[in-house]
């Protein structure tokens, strides 16, 4: 990412963790969920973003920003940037408009026009102050969008008008446009016009036969463009200290198109989540390491046989964050005592999922309840899930920082159709954000950025706060209809606790 013209260090500094505390993430780095939902501050402000992005590219992304709390906003303005700062004179800024009947509700739209890394400034104004939030976004072409049906009978039907049009023009011209007005066409000027006709029909099908082999082979390039995650395979072997597993590349990276290194994500260059099929007990959010220059190993906790679904969260030096996929079958597990990769590593084997009201018992015999917001959780609808701890006392738990957040989640819809990682900032990538935020014009060498970013990610990154002691909000909008589970994990007394919700939700 280029520079500002000018700017201080002191200022580079703060739009570095302005991004980083102002950023969401579009990459399809969630697996069913493509709308990226950031809720934290913008200078005096506290919003919640969510952007839409089309899937195609060109395309229009939708912006929906929401002034939560802070002085009176007078203006909201977004700029779709190139990558990240700009290195020259910025085109004026879009101005949102307000939702009517909706004061602290703004929307706008911007044309996201080639593929690749974005930044959107996203600016607030008012008589209390201003804030800048910088967005970065990735525009990839994710879909293939169907024609309407309406549209294609209207299609159909000009094109045939036009075809017959296009004939009825020729055989007019032919037979009757050298005559004198008035003078009748003789039968061999009428069987000539009718055989150029024959012929200019021949010649139409043909052009119409071309247009159609063209429009599907655009059609097949498009589909073999769109952005798939990179394949990967996961794998159990024994060792002496227990299993291991093993998440490898289905291909070396230097044949894999538009690779770059890998860089941190809330410290960690990978989150692996295991998740038991059919609903069983079973989960477990690891942090594997590199064995090679293609695969991570980690060491396997003592989990329920069965077969499981393996999500891995990575962040790439080009800002694109991904969710790997693929899945494993684990055997009974034999006797041993489980040595953790990670200090963050965690897992749960017990699988009682409450719903809304019922306390959620932890290993610690502290409790974790989610209050429903009013209404319901309803698809497509934007959602703030509430959660509080409470000691064994009764008392709201003091939480520690866990990977820099005071809660970690996992949402699964129950048959894997969607898997997203969620924390108080709600779905961002704080990697991509940093990755974003640090590039520089001199950039272009694979592995030159990652030092810098693994080292602002060693920096003391500030704690999202839930407001109230042991309290703690996640933004979210459920992408479609369905039942999911909710695996939320905080860190108390030095160890991580996991409780485990059900939760329903309705169609819009």
């Amino acid at each position: 990412m280029g520079q500002l013209d000018g700017p201080s260090p002191a200022v580079r500094r703060s739009l570095c963790w302005g991004a980083l505390l102002g950023a969401l993430v579009f990459a399809s780095a969630h697996v069913g969920s493509p709308d990226a939902i950031f809720q934290g501050s913008a200078g005096p402000y506290s919003i919640r973003v969510i952007v839409r992005t089309p899937g195609v590219v060109p395309g229009l992304a939708d912006i929906s920003v929401r002034v939560l709390s802070g002085p009176h906003v007078a203006a909201v303005t977004v700029l779709p940037l190139r990558g990240g700062t700009p290195t020259a004179a910025l085109p004026p800024a879009d101005t949102a408009r307000a939702v009517p009947g909706d004061s602290s509700q703004y929307a706008a739209q911007l044309w996201l026009m080639a593929p690749g890394a974005y930044s959107v400034q996203v600016n607030l104004s008012g008589p209390g102050g201003g804030g800048t939030a910088l967005v970065p976004v990735m525009a990839l072409a994710t879909k293939r969008l169907p024609m309407d049906r309406p549209l294609t009978w209207m299609l159909l039907a000009l094109g045939l008008f036009l075809f017959v049009g296009a004939l009825e023009i020729v055989l007019t011209a032919t037979r009757e446009g050298t005559l004198e007005p008035g003078v009748s066409a003789d039968q061999g000027r009428r069987r000539r016009a009718w055989l150029v006709t024959g012929i200019a029909g021949v010649a139409l099908a043909f052009a119409v036969w071309g247009g159609r082999a063209w429009w599907n082979a655009a059609d097949t390039n498009h589909a073999r463009s769109l952005y798939r995650p990179i394949p990967v395979h996961a794998s159990v072997s024994g060792a002496t200290q227990g299993p291991v597993l093993r998440l490898a590349y289905a291909s070396t990276v230097w044949r894999m198109p538009n690779y770059s290194p890998l860089i941190p994500d809330h410290g960690k260059l990978m989150h692996l989540f295991l998740v038991r099929d059919s609903g069983g007990p079973g989960f477990a959010h690891l942090h594997p390491i590199p064995a090679d220059s293609s695969s991570f190993t980690a060491n396997l906790p003592p989990l329920p046989a069965g077969h499981y679904h393996v999500f891995a969260d990575v962040v790439h030096e080009n800002g694109l964050a991904q969710t790997l996929e693929d899945s494993v079958t684990l055997s009974p597990p034999p006797a041993f005592t489980w040595k953790a990769t990670d200090g963050d590593d965690a897992y749960d084997v017990r699988g009682i999922a409450v719903t809304a009201g019922t306390p959620a018992g932890l290993e610690d015999r502290s409790l974790m309840t989610w209050t429903p917001p009013p209404g319901g959780l309803v698809a497509g609808r934007p959602v703030t899930l509430a959660f509080a701890v409470t000691g064994p006392d009764g008392h709201p738990a003091a939480l520690e920082p866990y990977m820099g957040m005071l809660a970690h989640a996992a949402v699964e819809r129950t048959d894997a159709s969607v898997f997203v990682h969620l924390h108080p900032m709600g779905t961002i990538s704080a990697g991509s954000a940093l990755a974003i935020a640090l590039r520089e014009s001199g950039d272009t060498v694979r592995g030159r950025l990652a030092p810098r970013v693994a080292a602002a990610e060693r920096t003391e990154l500030p704690v999202m706060e839930g407001g109230a002691p042991g309290a703690f909000v996640l933004p979210y909008a459920f992408p479609t209809p369905g039942d999911y589970r909710v695996w939320v994990q905080v860190r108390r007394g030095g160890r991580i606790l996991t409780g485990l919700f059900a939760m329903r939700v309705a169609g819009s």
